[in-house]
């Protein structure tokens, strides 16, 4: 065999479909560069790996290239995942389950529902996800925890409590609640409120707005770029994490991995990132226990030393190399000669 023959056997395609490119500045998008630079970065028995992002696939000549396919999202990739399956059996695919596929999607939706029966494995993103499915998908899903970089915990005022809350404006992220408390809350009260994420629902936008010109703690920012909203998290005492249905959030541990406690919905999503016995939870969509939450932060400076002790204890969880280790495990027993998976 030729050198050059032997150094393409060696090189190694991974498709990852991401139905929000970087435009969008979410999770998805977050997930599938992070995935990129990760693969990019390491070395399987098999060789090297390269990586590319796409919203749809085949996308053309490319296609017959690649080798597996990582598709985010069970619903919105569907396309994607039925043409890579129509091509290769089910060989080469797993699929990223989502919070909107955990916990909605998969229930009813059809073309989700397809997309795990023709997906040689499942990926969930926290340690609860596996119980959201049935144990004939269970058998085959891998638990893998996203990762962040650790960043400083920077020195938090005493007079007064910042409090951060980072997400898009749309109906899972439950906003509402962010503004019920808001207004719950006394301008005197020394609780300050940020509101991070794009006008994506005009509706919530506008309550936004009203939010703000009735309550001079609370400022909604609108979309900020994602370094800057990360110096945010670490200069805030406390982020609010109100959404209704998570995969394992991104900005959870954002703020875990910057020495910044998390005051979050009781939910699946949340719990199996943070884990059963931690002390900042309050009830979806129940303001007022946010509301005392944020109290006992600002005036109980123990319950406050609490929480940022159970959040230390689980940024390892979010470690870069367990990230790698674990998606360079689940390529390699999907590419072409790896393990035969559990198909079926």
């Amino acid at each position: 065999m030729s050198v050059a023959c032997e150094a393409h056997s060696k090189n190694r395609s991974v498709v990852i479909i991401s139905p929000a490119l970087a435009a969008a500045n979410n999770g998805n998008w977050q997930t599938a560069r992070r995935w990129q630079q990760l693969l990019q970065s390491a070395t399987l028995p098999a060789g090297r790996l390269s990586a590319r992002i796409l919203s749809h696939w085949p996308d053309g000549p490319l296609a017959v290239h690649d080798d597996c396919m990582l598709a985010l999202h069970a619903r919105r990739s569907a396309p994607s995942v039925l043409a890579w399956a129509q091509q290769h059996g089910g060989a080469g695919l797993a699929v990223v389950l989502t919070g909107t596929d955990l916990y909605r999607d998969i229930q009813t939706d059809p073309e989700a529902q397809r997309s795990l029966k023709l997906a040689q494995r499942l990926v969930v993103l926290q340690d609860l996800g596996l119980q959201a499915l049935p144990p004939e998908l269970q058998v085959r899903t891998q638990v893998i925890f996203q990762s962040t970089s650790q960043r400083q915990t920077l020195p938090k005022s005493a007079h007064r409590l910042r409090a951060l809350m980072v997400g898009h404006l749309r109906e899972e992220k439950s906003p509402q609640t962010l503004f019920d408390v808001a207004r719950l809350l006394g301008p005197q009260e020394g609780i300050l409120i940020d509101h991070i994420g794009s006008p994506l629902d005009p509706a919530l936008a506008q309550l936004a707005q009203a939010t703000a010109a009735a309550c001079s703690h609370y400022r909604y920012l609108g979309g900020l770029p994602h370094e800057a909203t990360l110096r945010r998290i670490q200069r805030a005492h406390v982020l609010v994490h109100a959404s209704r249905m998570e995969g394992g959030a991104h900005v959870v541990m954002e703020a875990v991995c910057s020495g910044t406690p998390v005051l979050a919905s009781k939910i699946a999503g949340n719990v199996g990132m943070l884990g059963p016995d931690y002390a900042g939870y309050f009830d979806w969509n129940n303001a007022t226990q946010l509301r005392a939450l944020l109290r006992r932060c600002h005036h109980d400076r123990d319950f406050y030393a609490l929480l940022q002790a159970q959040s230390a204890a689980r940024a390892p969880l979010f470690d870069r190399q367990a990230e790698q280790r674990a998606l360079t495990q689940l390529v390699g027993d999907l590419l072409p000669g790896g393990p035969a998976g559990l198909l079926d």
